[in-house]
C-alpha cells in the first residue's frame, strides 16, 4: 500500500517533571506545517509514532510518556487521500491493523501514558488520546469529534471500544453516531471534559505547563483519577434507542452508523483484542464500500470547492464594509443582523415600519446574545458589545453611512423595488445593495435603480446561523466590485458561497420546488399521501416532503411554485391542494404532535389516478434530472459540482449519496453532460 502522505512525525524530547516527578518522554505530533494543514495519520505517520514508542519502550529511566500536538492541532485522524486510494480488502485491513498496533503501544509500555490534548482532536487523533492512561484537554480546543460515520466509516482504531467504556454507551453513541449524523456536529474542549473524555482541563495560555504539573501529581499519587464502571447500565436499550433514531433518519441508506452501533454494543463484554479485530473487519468492509467513495466526493466538495468559489472575482476588488443596514425586523432579518454583528463586528442597524416591529427585532437579537452568554459561548464583555452594535431606526436615513444594505422584506417584486428606491435615496453610490430574495429576478428588481451595478443577490437559508450555504446571485448589471464585496462578506460570515446566475429560484429552491411539485402532483392525482410522503425514504433525506413544506410554510411554498410556474409553465405546476391548504390557514399537513391532520389531508382529495411509491420515486428523480440538465444548459452555475454543493449545504442532500448529479448518473437517470471527468465513478 503506497500513496503520497503529508507525514506527521513523532518528535520526542525528555521533560523533567516538576515536584521531582522524574523524566517523561514527551512526543509532539507535527507534520511540519501550520494549523491550516492538520496532523493526520497515514502509514508514514503511524510508522513514525510506532518507532518513537519502540525507542521509549527500550528505556528504563522514564516514569511516563506524554503525547501532544503542534500549536492548535492535536490530530485529526486518518489521511483521507490515502483512504480514497485503497484498492483491495487486504490493503483496507492493513490500515486498521497498523493503527491498532501502533496506538495499543501506548498502553503496553509498562509506564503510564498521558495525552495532552492541546488542539483539535478528531477521528484517529482522538483515538490516540483514548489509548493513553490519562488525558488532559485545553479549554480552548475548538473541535473534538469522531466524525467517521459522517463519511461512511466507523472509528477503526479503538474508538468504538474504548470510548463507551470510558464515558458510557449513551454518551459514546452521541459522539460516534448522533453528532456525525447531525451535520457533523463537534464538541469543544470544555464539553469533552464534561463528558468525561478528559480527566482534567486547563486554560490555553499555560496548558502544557499545567498538564505536566498535573501529571507529576498523578504519578506521585497526590491526585487520584476515579473512573466509573458502566457495567450496570442498560447498554442494549441505549443501542436499541439509537438504532431507532438512525432508522428514522436514514432508513438504512448508509451502513456505517449501523455498523458503529454493532461495535458499541460489542464493547460491553468483548476483550480489547476481540473488539479491535471487529473494528478492523468492519473498517475494511466500509473502506471498500460505495458509500465511502460517495462520502469522500461530498467531503472534497465541502472542503475544497466551497473554499474556492467558481467564478468569483478577484478578492482585491472587494470594498471594505464598516456598517451594515438590514431592511426589515422580522425573524429572518433579525437572524441576519445577529450574524453580521457577530462575524463582521461592525454596527448593524435594522429598520421597519413601526416601533413595535423594530423593538421585537432588536429584542430578538439581544435575547439570542443572552443565550450565547448563558451557554458560555461569549463573555459578558462580548455580549455587551454585540448588543451595542445592533440598533433600530424607523427611518432609512440611518443607512447613510452604511457600506452594505440587505433587504429581508415580503417576497414581492414591487415591495422590494420600492424598498431599494428608498434606500438608494440615502446611501452612497458605492454602497452594496443586497437582496435575500429566494426566487425573484435581480435584473427586474434593479431596473429602476440609479446604480443597478451595485445590486447583488445574497440568499441565506433558514436558520441563518446554522445553514452553511449562501447563494450569491449576479444580476445582468452587477459589477465585479459588488460581487467581490459580496463574496468577501460571505467569507467573513463563515458561509460557503456559490455564484449563481440570475435565474428563477436560483439553485436550491428551484430543485426543491420541482421535487415538491412532483410529490404534491402525485397526491393531487390520487396517490395516498402516506405513499407519496415516504416514496423517497430510502435516500435518507433529512425530512420528508410534507415535513419540509411544514417547515418552509405552505404560503411560501405556494408563492415560489407560482413564481416558477410563471417562468416555466411546462415543468412547474400550481397544486390545487396546496392552494386550498394555504387558503385554509393551516400551517401544514401535520399537527403539533406530528400526527397527520385529516382535515388538511382531505384538501388534496379528488384524484383518481394513484401511483405506487416506486412510480413516485422515479417521477421525482427524473424531474430532478431534467431540471438539472436544463440549469446546466442555462449556465445557472459553473459546473455540476456547484449544484451538488448547493444541495448538500442548502438542502441537506445526504453526504453518503455523494452529490445529486453523480447519484442520478448511477441511478441511470442523468444526462452525460452532468459529469466532468471522474464524477461518474462515484458509486451509488
Amino acid at each position: 500500500m503506497s500513496f503520497e502522505e503529508l507525514v506527521t512525525k513523532a518528535i520526542v524530547r525528555d521533560v523533567e517533571l516538576p515536584y521531582g516527578g522524574g523524566t517523561m518522554a514527551l512526543i509532539t505530533l507535527d507534520n511540519g506545517f501550520d494549523h491550516t494543514k492538520p496532523n493526520t495519520f497515514g502509514p508514514g505517520g503511524l510508522t513514525s509514532l510506532g518507532q518513537a514508542l519502540d525507542a521509549i519502550a527500550a528505556r528504563t529511566d522514564l516514569v511516563a510518556v506524554g503525547v501532544t500536538g503542534k500549536p492548535f492541532i492535536f490530530g485529526v485522524g486518518a489521511d483521507l487521500k490515502g483512504a480514497a486510494q485503497v484498492r483491495t480488502l487486504e490493503e483496507a485491513l492493513e490500515i486498521g491493523r497498523l493503527g491498532h498496533a501502533v496506538f495499543a503501544r501506548l498502553g503496553s509500555l509498562g509506564i503510564p501514558s498521558f495525552a495532552f490534548v492541546n488542539g483539535a482532536a478528531m477521528g484517529g487523533g482522538l483515538e490516540v488520546a483514548l489509548h493513553c492512561t490519562y488525558r488532559t484537554i485545553s479549554a480552548g480546543v475548538p473541535a473534538v469529534a469522531l466524525p467517521e460515520c459522517f463519511l461512511g466509516l466507523v472509528p477503526g482504531w479503538g474508538g468504538t471500544q474504548l470510548l463507551p467504556r470510558l464515558i458510557g454507551p449513551a454518551a459514546a453513541i452521541k459522539l460516534i453516531v448522533e453528532n456525525p449524523l447531525s451535520q457533523n456536529r463537534m464538541i469543544k474542549g470544555t464539553q469533552a471534559f464534561e463528558y468525561g473524555v478528559a480527566d482534567a482541563i486547563f486554560e490555553p495560555a499555560d496548558f502544557l505547563e499545567e498538564s505536566l504539573r498535573w501529571a507529576a501529581r498523578v504519578l506521585k499519587s497526590e491526585i487520584s483519577v476515579e473512573r466509573r464502571s458502566y457495567d450496570d447500565v442498560d447498554w442494549d436499550k441505549a443501542v436499541a434507542d439509537a438504532r431507532f433514531l438512525v432508522d428514522m433518519k436514514l432508513h438504512g441508506a448508509s451502513p456505517a452508523p449501523y455498523r458503529a452501533l454493532d461495535l458499541i454494543a460489542m464493547a460491553r463484554t468483548a476483550t480489547p483484542e476481540a473488539g479491535f479485530a471487529a473494528e478492523e473487519e468492519i473498517l475494511a468492509d466500509l473502506l471498500m464500500s460505495d458509500s465511502l467513495r460517495a462520502g469522500l466526493y461530498s467531503f472534497d466538495l465541502v472542503q475544497r470547492r466551497a473554499k474556492r468559489p467558481a467564478g468569483a472575482p478577484d478578492p482585491a476588488l472587494a470594498r471594505k464594509v464598516t456598517k451594515v443596514g438590514v431592511v426589515g425586523a422580522g425573524l429572518m432579518a433579525s437572524q441576519m443582523a445577529l450574524l453580521f454583528a457577530r462575524r463582521l463586528e461592525v454596527p448593524v442597524v435594522l429598520t421597519d415600519l413601526d416601533q413595535a416591529r423594530l423593538d421585537k427585532g432588536v429584542g430578538y437579537v439581544h435575547a439570542e446574545v443572552d443565550k450565547l452568554l448563558g451557554k458560555g459561548r461569549i463573555s459578558a464583555d462580548q455580549a455587551n458589545r454585540l448588543k451595542s452594535l445592533v440598533t433600530g431606526s424607523l427611518t432609512k436615513d440611518a443607512f447613510a453611512d452604511a457600506d452594505f444594505v440587505i433587504e429581508a422584506v415580503f417576497e414581492d417584486l414591487a415591495v422590494k423595488k420600492q424598498v431599494f428606491a428608498e434606500v438608494e435615496a440615502v446611501v452612497s453610490d458605492s454602497c452594496v445593495l443586497a437582496t435575500n430574495t429566494s426566487s425573484l429576478s435581480l435584473t427586474e428588481m434593479g431596473s429602476g435603480l440609479r446604480v443597478p451595478a451595485r445590486l447583488v443577490g445574497f440568499h441565506f437559508f433558514n436558520p441563518v446561523a446554522v445553514m452553511p450555504l449562501l447563494e450569491i446571485i449576479k444580476g445582468a448589471k452587477t459589477d465585479d466590485e459588488t460581487l467581490a464585496t459580496a463574496f468577501a462578506v460571505g467569507k467573513a460570515l463563515k458561509k460557503s458561497s456559490v455564484l449563481v446566475k440570475d435565474a428563477p429560484a436560483f439553485v436550491v429552491n428551484r430543485l426543491l420546488t420541482r421535487f415538491m411539485g412532483e410529490v404534491v402532483a402525485a397526491v393531487d392525482e390520487g396517490t395516498p399521501l402516506e405513499v407519496a410522503e415516504h416514496a423517497l425514504d430510502d435516500l435518507g433525506l433529512p425530512m420528508t416532503p410534507f415535513a419540509l413544506l411544514q417547515l418552509v410554510g405552505p404560503a411560501v411554498g405556494l408563492h415560489v411554485a407560482e413564481t416558477l410556474h410563471e417562468a416555466f409553465p411546462g415543468r412547474f405546476g400550481v397544486s390545487p391542494g396546496m392552494a386550498k391548504l394555504v387558503a385554509s390557514g393551516k400551517p401544514g399537513l401535520y399537527r403539533p404532535d406530528f400526527s397527520l391532520d385529516p382535515e388538511a389531508v382531505a384538501l388534496f382529495a379528488g384524484g383518481s389516478t394513484p401511483s405506487t411509491a416506486e412510480q413516485v420515486r422515479r417521477r421525482v428523480l427524473e424531474a430532478l434530472s431534467e431540471e438539472i440538465r436544463i440549469m446546466l444548459d442555462e449556465g445557472v452555475v459553473a459546473a455540476a459540482q456547484d449544484i451538488d454543493l448547493c444541495m448538500i449545504l442548502g438542502a441537506g442532500w445526504p453526504f453518503h449519496l455523494g452529490g445529486i448529479t453523480p447519484y442520478l448518473d448511477r441511478a441511470g437517470l442523468s444526462d452525460p453532460r452532468f459529469l466532468e471527468p471522474g464524477l461518474a465513478s462515484v458509486p451509488a
